[in-house]
């Protein structure tokens, strides 16, 4: 088309008679002919430098190159709908941007999209190059690394924290010392002996932390512009560089209708559980909680997190009814993340019959989990309760706290 368009413009300004203008015309289309084949055969090869893994949310640099003998009039570089690049489109031959990943998961950049010019620049062709990266987007372990730093500076600048509390694993048996606690004297070894005896405990400050995640149906609500999967996993991030900081072995078990991935706890143990948790997606059936507290009820005593959602008021029945598996054995944590958008939406003035509805369903669903947790509470689990952004900082002051009082 533009070589009849430079072919009509040249018979205009010259007035050619018409076989003079016909055989301009052929002369032109056989050179953009000409043009079209060159620009076809030319060899293109298109790099991408990227790195091959990042956080949710985060933005890492990409660098997409062309090297072909054709001039290069645009190149883009598509991305699935988890992950975006900024810029997509320039007019040259390389794109340096950042990456952007906004799922989860292992995703795969395709091809870039180039279109070149031929020589005489009568004729373009677009170029799609077959797909060329691998990235995989994991849960937000850059900040959880960042916060444990903090909070060891912090800790390192203050005194040290006297350790509360009683020891915890079995030692020894001693004669009784009149400064010991009755409560730990050991009446069968007194009997045997005809002196009074007494239990000797220590206090082991490693413990095992167990992550239980529910991907089931729950998981799949939105909250902002994750889903509370998401901030589960990005939480479970915080915890577990804390834990691992403090020395702790750190476990994950994801579960939905049964048991979807397992990681014993272990020393080190939070990079294999978001190794192993990274692409879990959430499902639309519902979970088996007591299926999944049976899994870790007999495991040694730990503490155990459970990350899901009470807004639901038949699915908290279902959790409240499992708790008690595990509290017989384990102390016991319950998160959750707060959805601002419904307390707005229980709180705001009403404008129309619609905002009356919505509000009442709000405030529903809000009572619905007052109430689960308030029972949650009697059953011996402990609450937390923040935003998306502040669920993992909440849950470590909890874990600290449980710490520090040799509750485990």
């Amino acid at each position: 088309m533009a070589a009849l368009a430079v072919a009509a413009g040249v018979v205009a300004a010259l007035r050619l008679a018409p076989g003079g203008a016909v055989a301009l015309g052929l002369a032109i289309l056989a050179c953009a002919v000409v043009d079209a084949v060159a620009v076809r055969r030319a060899a293109v090869r298109v790099t991408v430098d990227v790195a091959p893994t990042l956080a949710r949310g985060s933005r890492v640099p990409i660098t997409v190159r062309v090297e072909t003998t054709a001039r290069v009039v645009r190149l883009r570089q598509p991305a699935p709908p988890e992950l975006a690049v900024e810029p997509a489109e320039v007019d040259a031959s390389s794109i340096s941007g950042a990456l952007v990943g906004r799922n989860r998961g292992t995703h795969r950049l395709p091809g870039a999209v180039v279109r070149l010019a031929g020589p005489l620049g009568l004729a373009t062709v677009d170029r799609a190059r077959t797909a060329t990266a691998t990235v995989r987007v994991l849960p937000d372990l850059p900040r959880a690394r960042l916060l444990a730093m903090r909070r060891r500076g912090r800790s390192a600048e203050g005194a040290a924290v006297r350790r509360r509390g009683i020891g915890t694993e079995f030692e020894s048996i001693r004669e009784y010392d009149g400064g010991d606690d009755v409560r730990f004297v050991n009446w069968m070894a007194t009997s045997r002996c005809a002196r009074p005896m007494t239990n000797q405990y220590r206090v082991d400050e490693n413990r095992d932390l167990v992550c239980l995640v529910d991907a089931g149906r729950l998981m799949c609500a939105p909250i902002g512009p994750m889903t509370r999967l998401d901030a589960a996993l990005d939480a479970l991030c915080v915890l577990g560089v804390a834990a691992d900081e403090a020395g702790d072995r750190v476990g994950a078990t994801a579960f939905a209708a049964g048991v979807v991935r397992q990681v014993a706890p272990r020393r080190r143990g939070t990079a294999p559980a978001v190794e192993a948790l990274f692409d879990l997606e959430p499902t639309e059936l519902e979970s088996d909680f007591s299926l999944a507290f049976q899994q870790v009820a007999s495991k040694k005593r730990s503490i155990v997190v459970v990350f899901t959602d009470l807004a639901d008021p038949a699915a908290s029945r279902t959790i409240l009814d499992a708790i008690p598996i595990l509290v017989r054995r384990h102390e016991v944590i319950v998160a959750t993340a707060i959805d601002e958008d419904l307390a707005d939406a229980a709180t705001s003035m009403p404008g129309d019959y619609h905002d009356v509805l919505r509000a009442s369903v709000a405030l529903s669903l809000l009572d619905a989990h007052r109430t689960a947790v308030r029972r949650a509470t009697a059953l011996g689990a402990q609450l937390v309760e923040a935003s998306p952004a502040q669920l993992g900082p909440a849950l470590v002051a909890a874990y600290v706290r449980l710490k520090s009082l040799a509750r485990v």
